[in-house]
């Protein structure tokens, strides 16, 4: 009973740490796209999945969705004050230099054709979710329709990296071989589509 005791102190403890921290580091990797926030979730719930604290996996999940929605919004309101500015903004300059040319392309059709309901796809595509924010941006689209979509690409997001960690935690006893499997499959997504077009670029003529 005193060992439980202790282990449910010590997870509790974990907890408190784990969440803020999960919150702050998703927020900002939504804010600075450089942060494998989808390689962070998967890790968490991992962790998540081996605790015996209930609805430990719920919280991720609600963690990671909120947090991503909100660093969504904040760098999509400085996108818009950045595209209403006579000098623009080094937020709006650092999403230009994210979205090349061909993404942007394909994301304006993208949300020509199908609308805010594009950013549930982007959410999920590796490196998508930047080109079809600007084009968002460039289309003059207010916060409040932006918000409207982002939800459930949002939500959509953090579910698929949460089921990544959920297979990794299930495959392995120890945690932390979870978490590396999880963490080394998130990198591998991430990193699939650019190898793609770098082979296809060098298959070219």
């Amino acid at each position: 009973m005193l060992s439980a005791a202790a282990q449910g102190s010590q997870e509790s403890a974990r907890q408190a740490i784990g969440y803020p921290t999960l919150f702050l580091l998703v927020l900002i990797g939504a804010l600075v796209p450089v942060v494998p926030t989808g390689a962070l979730v998967s890790s968490a719930a991992v962790v998540a999945f081996h605790q015996t604290a209930p609805f430990a996996l719920l919280a991720v999940f609600l963690v990671a969705s909120v947090a991503a929605f909100l660093g969504d919004i904040a760098l999509y309101w400085l996108g818009r004050r950045g595209m209403g500015s006579k000098n623009g903004s080094r937020w709006l300059a650092a999403i230009r230099q994210r979205a090349p040319e061909d993404r942007l392309t394909q994301a304006q059709e993208k949300l020509h054709d199908h609308g805010i309901a594009v950013l549930v796809l982007s959410r999920l595509v590796p490196a998508g979710r930047i080109p079809v924010m600007l084009a968002c941006l460039m289309a003059r689209m207010p916060l409040r329709t932006f918000a409207r979509g982002d939800i459930p690409a949002c939500l959509a997001w953090a579910a698929t990296y949460q089921v990544i960690g959920i297979l990794g935690g299930s495959l392995f006893a120890e945690p932390w071989e979870g978490v590396v499997a999880a963490v080394a499959l998130t990198l591998t997504i991430s990193a699939a589509p650019g190898l793609w077009r770098r082979i296809r670029r060098t298959a070219t003529p």
